[in-house]
């Protein structure tokens, strides 16, 4: 039986959700849970399907006024929900630390990296360009021009609960799409205060009823978005098993789909690599948020010169790592999200011992209230089936190579494809590893790690990752219809391509 959760835990998640404006909410079928001692913090009411269908209407209906609003106008929206992110930045990020986990430090950025993407929004706001092409017909203009796309849906996951949600609905809302947000049932209160923090905003500037909801609760719920007719884009986060039910069911009604899925992430560290930056990197990488990042490195590729080397300052600095309450003073490694994770994590390590491999330190359980363990380090002798799936925990497995074509090959050589790394101070590497015939990732680093991306980049990955791109550069296309127009200012009317008729 779940016990209740203690008073300052408790209390600290009521006020942090008062201080963003959220009446306190009350339920019997949806536990809010906290990973930092596994214990109740509340409970909610679960949406219905009914809410789901009203909540769709009600975004459809704030979109036939939201489109026609200018973009710059639109734009307002999200500079001021950046201010109170802003104002609200501790209380926000206190509840991240307390449903997902993360240490202080990094739900600060997280909350830091909302505020960044609604900058970044509110400049793309008078930037949705489209473009002006020659005609081949004299006096005829031929041109690009964007405009809104329809209800968005976001079905966000866990690890990253409001980070993610705000890449996509910072965007959309600028690009005049209302958002239905389905967060991760393992973190519903980050979800409420943040769309109180939203409505607020859209009371103030004028925005119309229904152009945000969020929808607490199960698979179900985000079932029905995936389905529903009315939803224009499904941005989905999650596993790759997640993304095939997706996907082909979106297809299927010929929606839009943007899929944020595994990821297997390698970092390749040469012989020429500066050591004391490498290990810094990947111990960042590999340990930070618990494992619990699509980003997070799982595969280290090192050149045999060093493999040694490598491992024995990793090792050293992962025993240096406190782990425990993220609220604690020098902790770096907070909990697991849930006992599941853990089970995932021994029997991934069981399978890895089965094929050969070697646990250099790491892989326990940490004796305390909720799901604590250290993160593992793995020599593997080859790149075997445990290696090429993606485990959601800190286990980082070393593989070695000697010809630098052997260590491409072992960086894509799974189905995986989001974020990779090399530590390198040979140029001809570096820019082997961004070539074409380098690493298959959307994102591909040179001597930082796999995690840390920055918003102004496109974010997202290929092959099993899912295709999508969400937050900076051009990604703004994802949430927008494109139509090419042809303006015939003569008075004659040429056909293309010289074809006559008449």
């Amino acid at each position: 039986m779940t016990e209740t959760a203690p008073l300052d835990l408790r209390d600290r998640a009521t006020d942090a959700l008062r201080a963003c404006g959220v009446a306190v909410p009350s339920g019997d079928d949806l536990p809010a849970l906290s990973p930092v001692d596994g214990t109740v913090l509340l409970t909610l009411r679960e949406s219905t399907p009914d809410d789901v269908s009203a909540a769709i209407e009600h975004a459809q209906q704030a979109f036939s006024q939201w489109r026609v609003v200018p973009a710059p106008a639109r734009g307002a929206l999200v500079r001021r929900l950046g201010e109170l992110l802003t104002e609200h930045k501790h209380a926000v990020a206190d509840l991240v630390t307390i449903e997902a986990g993360k240490i202080p430090s990094e739900a600060l950025g997280e909350v830091q990296e909302m505020i960044d993407v609604c900058e970044f929004a509110v400049g793309l706001s008078r930037q949705l360009y489209g473009r002006t092409m020659p005609s081949e017909r004299p006096g005829h203009r031929l041109m690009e021009t964007w405009h809104p796309l329809g209800v968005v849906g976001v079905i966000s996951a866990f690890n990253f609960p409001v980070a993610v949600w705000a890449w996509n609905t910072a965007i959309a809302l600028v690009c005049g799409d209302p958002v239905v947000w389905k967060p991760s049932e393992l973190t519903p209160l980050t979800a409420l205060a943040c769309d109180a923090l939203l409505q607020q905003a859209a009371t103030e500037i004028g925005a119309p009823d229904g152009i945000h909801s969020v929808l607490l609760g199960s698979g179900s719920v985000g079932e029905q978005l995936v389905d529903d007719p009315r939803v224009a884009l499904v941005s989905a986060t999650g596993s790759v098993r997640m993304g095939r039910e997706v996907g082909p069911r979106v297809a299927a009604r010929f929606g839009r789909c943007l899929l944020e899925l595994g990821g297997n992430n390698a970092a390749v560290v040469a012989p020429s690599a500066d050591l004391d930056l490498a290990v810094r990197g990947i111990v960042f990488a590999a340990a930070g948020t618990a494992g619990q990042r699509c980003t997070t490195l799982r595969r280290l590729i090192v050149h045999s010169s060093v493999v040694d080397t490598v491992v024995e300052r990793v090792a050293d600095a992962y025993r240096q790592l406190r782990i425990g309450d993220p609220f604690e003073e020098g902790v770096l490694v907070g909990p697991l999200i849930r006992e599941r994770s853990w089970e995932a994590m021994t029997a991934a390590l069981s399978r890895a011992r089965d094929a050969g491999g070697t646990v250099v330190c790491g892989g326990e359980r940490v004796d305390r209230d909720g799901v604590y363990a250290s993160p593992a380090l793995v020599r593997m002798p080859e790149q075997t089936a445990v290696v090429l799936e993606e485990t959601f925990a800190p286990i980082l497995y070393v593989l070695t190579y000697d010809g630098f074509d052997e260590a491409i090959a072992l960086h894509n050589t799974v189905p995986q494809g989001l974020a990779s790394s090399i530590f390198t101070l040979d140029q001809r590497e570096a820019e082997r590893f961004l070539a074409s015939d380098g690493s298959d990732c959307g994102i591909a680093n040179v001597n930082i790690g796999t995690s840390g991306a920055e918003i102004g980049g496109a974010f997202g990955g290929e092959k099993e990752t899912g295709g999508g791109r969400e937050s900076g550069s051009d990604s703004w296309k994802a949430y927008m219809r494109r139509a090419t127009n042809t303006v015939n200012y003569s008075d004659q009317l040429p056909l293309a391509q010289g074809v006559h008729f008449g």
